[in-house]
């Protein structure tokens, strides 16, 4: 029976650990009782010896984790609990996921999935759905390895791809004084009662628009999805604006509404591939770039 020989030590397992709970390589060296250059080196060779950065080391600034080093750190803390099984265990590759903005998933993720799996068949991908705030989460941490998604929350430490540019459209009740317009411009719009989405970071980028265009939208009612909008809207409780778009008219309670496009140009925004700036980008990754944008 042949031996299995480990490239990687435990005790590096345990410096990349400490390293990733501590932040520091100061911290963690005094914490190991080790110096901080043979920290350093140890830290290097692990990564040399994975081909992938664990961590972003710059003089003077915090370490931080990569999203390959964040799945690398949860596995050498399976690896350090149970050594001997981790070692003779079989080796699974992780899947490739696929994140998306949740209003907008329906439109998009399952097109996109498909199309990863018949341009790259031997590649497992997963979809992922989330707000905005959770998918930079779940990107920065390495758990989704890039997001469709509107470009919305995303700081410096994400970069971004352009897929399209799309404009919002007003929903509003068969009735209402808009509803046999052709288009409607946010001017108009806010002469009425308005029903925007709850979540900070779209409330956020709809109310800095209005701002932008000096406008002061009056809200009535606040919704947590694109149908409980829609629904609120059909009933005559207020004008809903989203960047989605069903194709039918009828809310979920059955009840026929209007929608209209809104043709103000500052409204309109992208939709954009989003990925950690931390996360290395391979030929693999270049090409599902290519395949979704």
């Amino acid at each position: 029976m042949n031996s299995l020989m480990l490239y990687i030590t435990l005790r590096q397992y345990e410096y990349v650990v400490v390293v990733a709970d501590l932040g520091s390589l100061t911290e963690a060296a005094a914490h190991l009782n080790v110096s901080q250059p043979s920290l350093s080196v140890a830290i290097t060779r692990v990564e040399q010896r994975l081909g992938a950065s664990v961590f972003e080391r710059a003089r003077g600034a915090q370490i931080k984790i990569t999203p390959f080093g964040h799945k690398f750190v949860a596995q050498a803390r399976s690896l350090l609990a149970l050594a001997t099984q981790v070692e003779r265990g079989p080796k699974v590759a992780a899947p490739f996921v696929l994140g998306c903005f949740e209003d907008i998933a329906p439109w998009y993720l399952a097109p996109a999935l498909e199309a990863l799996r018949v341009h790259l068949p031997s590649v497992m991908v997963q979809g992922w759905e989330g707000r905005f705030a959770a998918l930079a989460t779940e990107m920065a941490e390495g758990r989704v390895d890039v997001a469709i998604t509107y470009d919305i929350g995303f700081d410096g430490d994400f970069e971004r791809r352009k897929i399209t540019q799309v404009s919002p459209v007003a929903f509003l009740a068969t009735d209402h004084p808009l509803a046999k317009r052709t288009s409607v411009t946010l001017a108009e719009l806010v002469e009425h009662p308005m029903i925007l989405f709850s979540e900070h970071l779209s409330e956020g980028f709809v109310r800095n628009l209005f701002e932008t265009l000096k406008l002061d939208p009056q809200v009535r009612q606040r919704a947590t999805s694109l149908e409980m909008m829609r629904s609120l809207a059909a009933h005559g409780l207020g004008v809903g604006m989203s960047y989605s778009r069903p194709p039918n008219d009828i809310s979920y309670d059955g009840k026929p509404l209007v929608t209209v496009p809104i043709s103000t140009p500052e409204a309109a925004t992208d939709i954009v591939l989003v990925w950690s700036r931390l996360r290395g980008v391979d030929a693999q990754f270049e090409r599902i770039l290519q395949i979704l944008a």
